[in-house]
């Protein structure tokens, strides 16, 4: 389903069918190194993992992680979207990229539509960033998408210290 649209790029829901760019996209150093291990060394494996977390946080809170899909030649890009987790008061902008397209401006263009879309469709007030402390290009995102720095904690499911960014939408105008 097609949940956005920018300049260059579709945001749509993740389907089962996504299943080996979604491996692939979890399997990447980048992603491992930052995001950390999901756990998922098959195909099956990533159909369920599609199953049990964007598409099934979708259908509980009206939102998910979305493919970021060129509209040029249809590729998928990356991940971006909104996820809610548990030990967190508000939902958070999450996004990955294929590192070769690292650098031309998808991952930005991508989570500013999200944020217009948490903040215009779905009401959302508060909207967090989490990111790895040595992710340079991750924290310099979410500053430029004017996330500012709240505190360094632990989160399940391993414990990472992580950055936690915030951005308040203020009160719409009548």
């Amino acid at each position: 389903m097609n949940i956005l649209d920018t300049e260059r790029l579709r945001l749509r829901t993740i389907e089962v069918d996504d299943a080996a760019f979604y491996y692939d996209l979890v399997n990447d150093p980048t992603w491992l190194e930052f995001i950390g291990d999901k756990g998922i060394r098959s195909l099956a494996d990533a159909r369920a993992a599609i199953i049990d977390g964007p598409r099934a946080m979708q259908q509980r809170c009206g939102h998910s992680l979305y493919v970021m899909e060129r509209k040029g030649d249809g590729r998928a890009l990356g991940l971006c979207g909104l996820i809610r987790r548990d030990p967190l008061p508000e939902p958070d902008i999450g996004y990955a990229i294929r590192p070769e397209f690292f650098g031309q401006g998808y991952t930005h263009e991508a989570a500013v539509a999200v944020l217009a879309y948490a903040r215009g469709v779905l009401g959302i007030k508060r909207v967090l960033g989490l990111t790895d402390p040595g992710n340079v290009n991750s924290i310099r995102l979410l500053h430029k998408l004017g996330l500012t720095f709240v505190e360094t904690r632990p989160l399940p499911p391993n414990d990472r210290p992580t950055n936690i960014y915030c951005i308040e939408f203020p009160p719409r105008s009548i």
